[in-house]
């Protein structure tokens, strides 16, 4: 019977959040993580394969965390004055009760390492910000804000403008 493991990804993850809210992505290398929760190396490339991996799933979980509360208070009211406000309010909570993730995400995917990332996760990026933008596209819709100048405008209201920039529209 394997032993079971003694470091599991979350835990190496939420030792690279700390990092990188330390000292940005830079500081999120492998034996950075390792060294942090007490593991050989070994135990960090047993979860992800290089440091490309490390950085996209640290990412990714974040950002993924934030955007299913986000969706979540937008789509809590059929009002979008209402379902604005709430994703305004989630906005700051969130930043709040996760400041190292908020510092995090100010950071970008692009920070991250996004380029060096394997197909599959720039596709899960992808697809978490198509489902952020339509999302601020059908509450501008609501006000009379259409296309991506009033989606930029929703968002602008919604998120801390250094924030937004960070958010890049999918390719295809």
């Amino acid at each position: 019977m394997p032993r079971p493991p003694r470091f599991d990804a979350d835990e190496l993850l939420d030792a690279a959040v700390l990092l990188a809210a330390a000292g940005g992505p830079a500081a999120v290398t492998m034996s950075a993580v390792a060294q942090a929760v007490g593991a050989p190396s070994g135990s960090v490339y047993h979860r992800f394969p290089g440091r490309p991996a490390l950085l996209a799933e640290v990412w990714l979980r974040t950002v993924e965390g934030f955007q299913e509360g986000y969706l979540a208070a937008l789509d809590g009211d059929p009002d979008p004055r209402r379902a604005a406000r709430a994703g305004a309010r989630h906005v700051v909570s969130w930043s709040r009760a996760h400041p190292r993730e908020a510092a995090l995400l100010l950071y970008g995917a692009e920070e991250f390492g996004r380029a060096g990332w394997s197909e599959e996760h720039r596709e899960r990026a992808d697809r978490g910000n198509e489902r952020v933008f339509a999302r601020l596209g059908m509450v501008g819709a609501a006000f009379g804000l259409t296309g991506p100048e009033g989606r930029d405008r929703i968002a602008l209201a919604q998120i801390d403008p250094v924030t937004y920039t960070h958010l890049k529209q999918p390719t295809t």
